[in-house]
């Protein structure tokens, strides 16, 4: 068996996970301060739940692209990878609904700073993400028969 080389979507999924992480993280110490501040106790559990609901939803794309590219240079690798993803996404709103829906009205959470808090984990990590992406370097000339990047 052949070693298949490195997809570049990759090495930009694992930057994006690093980097993604490293987002949620301030913005739990943040999220953590105000939910102290406005709802006490309450709001600095819903915040530490809210960005780690945020991280393990992006984390769980992230981690279906990386393992969708393992079947990279097959015949169905197409097929094979967005059923991977879009399952993957599937699996992830059917866990968020289960969740919220399990913590609505509970009497240890606060909606509002679980909400506040989920929903910033979302838009800082899209940002990374956007930017992450941008500062790639992914090849755009491929030879069809090697898959790999050509050389001028």
């Amino acid at each position: 068996m052949t070693e298949r080389p490195e997809l570049a979507s990759s090495a930009v999924m694992r930057a994006a996970i690093k980097w993604d992480a490293l987002i949620v993280l301030g913005i739990a110490v943040v999220a953590v301060v105000l939910g102290a501040v406005f709802a006490g106790g309450v709001g600095v559990v819903s915040a530490l739940i809210g960005a780690a609901m945020g991280l393990a939803f992006l984390a769980i794309t992230a981690a279906s692209v990386l393992y969708a590219n393992r079947f990279a240079g097959g015949e169905l690798f197409a097929g094979i990878f967005f059923a991977i993803v879009l399952g993957g996404w599937i699996i992830k709103f059917i866990v968020f609904i289960v969740i919220a829906t399990l913590l609505r009205h509970q009497p240890w959470v606060n909606d509002y700073v679980l909400f506040l808090s989920v929903i910033a984990a979302i838009i800082g990590s899209l940002v990374v993400d956007v930017v992450v992406v941008a500062r790639s370097r992914i090849p755009l000339a491929v030879d069809l028969s090697t898959g790999q990047k050509k050389r001028e």
